[in-house]
């Protein structure tokens, strides 16, 4: 059995030899094994298009802003991609993530006063306990997740209304707890944000340089040197303009400087998801099974624990983005977010994940989010209409679904 993993060069475009690297580049953009370079120029152009549009589009605060507003985004895609590696869907993780936020606003209020350390942890097992559930009935019981998730979606809408509602706050309630509203509204200090990004950016490029020193020590195919040595120049240039932009002075009234808690709690996330993915035994199963489920069994691993344990890491990360949600708001009420679903599978898809299974990586998610939050940022300063928005929106999911569709379809003729 040929196990696929995240980092498996028959998942991305292979690495471009010391001979012809633009050769090579231009034969894999040819075939569609292309990776995120038309995802990462269509953000290119929407960010110049909206910069032209409006100059205080790529301002710090609003920069600073839109990296926020794609927390959510981010997050809740990173959560729908365990599923989705596997060729299964979660309909309802925008309401369960959102229901577990509610959780934490409630037990945390004067009428609780939950502690924080208490609070935090039980919402996100909450929502963890939802994905088991519905991994072990998608499992046990066979019932396709399309259906599982969305009956979830119905009835956990009305758990989160009923349980605002039996508050009797007038149907909003707001966050009293200050670790939760820092979640969003809390910053790093301006020395402690340099302090986080050199840090990453120099774990980053370690282990860029690692890995190439490994293969070429081992005799295989790697990028050119002198590409290495670019993408780490570009990393730590990125690295500088992102200090720059959260340490620069935002505030109106009073100085407003440093990055913005949300920031660290993505890549976090971010981090977590990817060692999973790409350094574990479970990881590589996740991606086997999205890829052919039924070699995979018959090479004797045990597939149901596999695909119920992508339910509960989907519960899991949902939790995490929902307290974000509920920080960003400041409260949570009676009116559930019904596209935040939408939003989470179309983060997940843009940024470059397969709806068939077995393709994708959690960057995706956090590439597909930004492009997301881009959009309605750039909208809303131009003042667009909520229905351009949607419009807008729909098409670039549509136009990533079709890219993905066409590129399966090229690398099977291949």
């Amino acid at each position: 059995m040929t196990v696929h993993r995240e980092d498996d060069p028959t998942l991305h475009a292979a690495p471009l030899n010391e001979s012809g690297g633009a050769k090579s580049l231009l034969k894999l953009l040819r075939r569609g094994d292309s990776g995120m370079v038309p995802i990462l120029i269509g953000l290119l152009i929407l960010v110049i298009y909206f910069q032209i549009r409006d100059s205080a589009f790529l301002s710090s605060g609003n920069l600073v802003n839109l990296f926020v507003q794609a927390t959510i985004f981010i997050l809740l895609g990173m959560a729908e991609i365990w599923v989705l590696l596997l060729g299964e869907i979660d309909l309802s993780i925008g309401i369960t993530s959102v229901l577990g936020g509610a959780i934490a606003v409630i037990l945390t209020d004067q009428q609780f006063h939950w502690s924080w350390f208490l609070a935090l942890p039980f919402s996100v097992i909450s929502v963890t306990a939802i994905g088991a559930l519905y991994g072990i009935i998608v499992v046990r019981l066979k019932v396709p997740s399309f259906i599982v998730t969305l009956a979830g979606f119905l009835s956990f809408q009305g758990v989160l209304i009923y349980l605002v509602d039996s508050q009797g706050t007038g149907g909003t309630i707001t966050v009293h707890e200050k670790v939760l509203y820092d979640l969003v509204y809390g910053e790093l200090t301006t020395l402690w944000t340099w302090i986080f990004v050199v840090a990453g950016v120099a774990f980053m490029s370690y282990r860029m340089i690692k890995v190439d020193m490994n293969r070429r020590s081992s005799g295989l195919v790697t990028d050119p040197l002198a590409f290495v040595i670019a993408k780490v120049v570009v990393l730590a240039a990125a690295g500088i303009t992102i200090v720059l932009v959260f340490n620069a002075n935002r505030g109106t009234f009073v100085p407003l400087r440093g990055m913005p808690f949300a920031i660290p709690v993505d890549l976090a996330v971010l981090s977590f998801g990817t060692f999973i993915l790409t350094r574990t035994r479970p990881g590589r199963y996740i991606y086997a099974i999205g890829g052919n489920s039924e070699a995979v069994r018959r090479a004797g691993v045990p597939v149901d624990r596999y695909r119920l344990l992508a339910f509960c890491l989907t519960g899991l990360t949902g939790g995490i983005g929902g307290l974000l949600y509920v920080s960003n708001l400041n409260g949570v009420n009676d009116g559930p977010p019904s596209t935040l679903t939408l939003y989470a599978i179309a983060a997940a898809v843009i940024g470059g994940t397969s709806l068939f299974g077995g393709r994708g990586k959690m960057i995706n998610a956090v590439v597909g989010g930004i492009i997301i939050a881009a959009i309605y940022n750039g909208m809303a300063l131009l003042s667009m209409s909520a229905s351009a928005q949607y419009i807008i929106t729909g098409a670039v999911l549509l136009a990533a679904v079709t890219i993905d569709a066409l590129a399966r379809r090229r690398s099977a003729n291949n």
